[in-house]
């Protein structure tokens, strides 16, 4: 059979360099680029590795075609380069693998093919020569790893300028919209929400079938919407809606797989369940549409759908309430807080091998002690706990990152912070972490792309938003300031009506205020504030930005001497020596001094 090897130029390289971009980039060209022109040429795909690929055709010219096809669309895509090479010779099938001399023949001329391009055997060339328009340039015989004759290496390249590509039919893809709280109670969203989190994350799992981001999918919550439009909008070509209703121990699910061009119903279903059957119940439905849409299950994919991490429901209804309060910003107040803990905690006590629930203690505690300066001990206890449970959740590295960021251990925090961004480039957690360890080490342009990713992936959430403000302020961006100070207000008003004592949510208010120069409502929020939440020392270091914008240098001067001395001491210290704002303070006596003894307390340490 005609054997076709695929790998990317560099890709070490450029995973040291830009983890995050490098992955994204390749993923959005298999999904645009490879994978249908695969399809289009009657491949299959029976292994991929990584950054690589084995394709199997019926022909060498439909091997040919799809390779100078793929090479030429992906020289568009920037930084990313594929090797490619191509054999016809003996193989042995077993299953869906193929392995033998022709795959790995294959796979050594792959590694002469030049950066970009492709080369073949003898045997393609004299098969393909004059069948189609292309040249093919000897590179001569080269002994190769593993086999005994010389292997015969020709280049190809296009005869004309123009490659002859065939269309290539869409991948099949889906939007899974957040399915509707039925319940009478409306304190259930938590649990129709984590149903739709959990089908998004199954279908994810299908390597056949691309899904949309739990973000785009959410930003149809509570609306009603055209599915043809919606479709179209996030260009896909299905869409699943369904609706939730839990009562006591009994559970109804309805979901329907709905085609994005006719709107016609693919397949739907009703399910009435006992509350117990929750997790074989998903899995049916994702089976259930991997099927609709004539796709095939592999066994990996079927054994990965169904790992749940735990078979209590009851667990597994505690961790949902726990991350749904965390993700609407529950971590900002002590209440929220203990909140997740305490829910997290039940989670485990009844299961004490459940993962997800250790993940998301960690990251609770972890996140918390930016405001109260504690060691965070505690939280790498959970880390490590969820870590040797599972080693796949990006939670516990994002939470030991921003532990050691904590501490000012930037480069330890740094590498949990990537090596989360690895295991789920989508996570709102690994990209607030490593936006957080980039600021806390002042690399602001580093920063930025990780904030701007987080609030995309929920942008419901204000803190992403409080950050960039506090980096375009101190970098004098005096416009973008301004911009996400509105962003700010708009994100903390509802927030600061049912939540009146929200201390985060307080002092970015007062900063973006400060900004905006409506000096007298800062005011009045930072005496609420001050009174509210006393020993929430973030808080009254967004308190002390206000009040530098609006240069109240006596108010600014008080505050910081109370700062000084507390955990975010070395912090507020470092911002006052850098930051343009702070001028109308800095070059007082009493501030001199302040900073001085900070220096000699870090000289001291080290």
């Amino acid at each position: 059979t005609v054997i076709f090897s695929a790998d990317v130029v560099g890709y070490s390289g450029l995973m040291e360099r830009d983890e995050a971009g490098t992955l994204e980039r390749l993923k959005a060209n298999r999904s645009a680029i490879f994978d249908p022109q695969v399809a289009a040429n009657g491949g299959r795909q029976f292994k991929l590795m990584g950054d690589g690929a084995l394709v199997e055709f019926g022909s060498v010219v439909a091997a040919v075609n799809c390779a100078l096809a793929i090479q030429a669309a992906t020289e568009a895509v920037e930084g990313l380069r594929y090797r490619i090479g191509i054999n016809l010779g003996e193989v042995i099938v077993e299953g869906d693998d193929i392995y033998g001399e022709g795959v790995n023949v294959a796979a050594r001329i792959q590694a002469l093919a030049p950066a970009g391009g492709v080369a073949v055997s003898r045997v393609v060339k004299d098969q393909a020569d004059g069948k189609m328009p292309c040249a093919f340039e000897d590179m001569g015989e080269h002994s190769v790893k593993n086999i005994e004759r010389p292997v015969h290496v020709f280049k190809v390249s296009p005869a004309q300028q123009e490659i002859q590509t065939v269309e290539a039919p869409r991948k099949l893809s889906i939007c899974v919209l957040p399915f509707a709280n039925m319940s009478d109670d409306p304190q259930q969203e938590y649990f129709s929400d984590g149903i739709s989190e959990d089908i998004i994350t199954d279908l994810s799992k299908v390597s056949a079938l691309g899904v949309t981001a739990r973000n785009t999918s959410f930003q149809f919550k509570g609306k009603s919407v055209d599915v043809p439009q919606v479709a179209r909008q996030v260009k896909v070509t299905h869409v699943l809606e369904g609706s939730v209703r839990k009562a006591g121990g009994r559970l109804r699910i309805t979901a329907q797989l709905i085609d994005g061009k006719s709107g016609e119903h693919v397949w739907a279903e009703r399910y009435d369940r006992d509350l117990n059957d929750i997790f074989a119940l998903q899995d049916e439905i994702s089976e259930a549409i991997v099927k609709a849409l004539k796709l095939k299950l592999l066994p990996e994919e079927k054994k990965a759908i169904e790992k749940r991490g735990t078979d209590s429901v009851e667990a597994y209804n505690l961790f949902q309430m726990a991350r749904h309060i965390y993700l609407s910003g529950g971590f900002a107040t002590q209440r929220g807080t203990d909140a997740v803990r305490r829910l997290c905690t039940g989670a485990i006590k009844i299961d004490p091998s459940y993962a997800r629930a250790w993940g998301l203690m960690a990251l609770v505690i972890a996140v918390r002690e930016v405001v109260t300066g504690g060691s965070g001990a505690e939280g790498l206890v959970a880390a490590e706990r969820a870590l040797a449970l599972d080693s796949s959740l990006p939670e516990p590295h994002a939470a030991k990152a921003r532990v050691f960021g904590n501490r000012g251990d930037f480069a330890a925090a740094m590498i949990e912070a990537k090596e989360a961004l690895r295991l789920d480039p989508q996570s709102f957690e690994a990209n607030m972490a490593a936006g957080a360890v980039s600021f806390q080490a002042f690399q602001f342009n580093d920063a930025i792309p990780y904030l701007m990713k987080a609030k995309e992936i929920l942008e419901s959430n204000f803190i992403p938003f409080g950050m960039l403000l506090n980096i375009y302020v101190t970098i004098g961006d005096h416009d973008l300031a301004r911009q996400y100070a509105e962003l700010i207000l708009a994100r903390t008003q509802p927030v600061l009506a049912t939540e009146p004592d929200n201390g985060m949510a307080m002092g970015l208010a007062a900063m973006a205020l400060g900004v905006l120069g409506h000096s007298d409502r800062a005011r009045e929020i930072v005496s609420r504030g001050l009174l509210l939440d006393p020993d929430n020392e973030i808080m009254k270091f967004f308190f002390l930005r206000a009040y530098a914008q609006i240069r109240d240098s006596d108010a600014a001067l008080s505050l910081t001497e109370e700062l000084s001395t507390g955990p975010l001491s070395d912090r507020v210290l470092a911002m006052l020596k850098m930051t343009p704002e702070f001028a109308l303070i800095r070059d007082d006596p009493r501030v001199k001094a302040m900073i001085a003894a900070a220096e000699a307390r870090l000289a001291g340490s080290s």
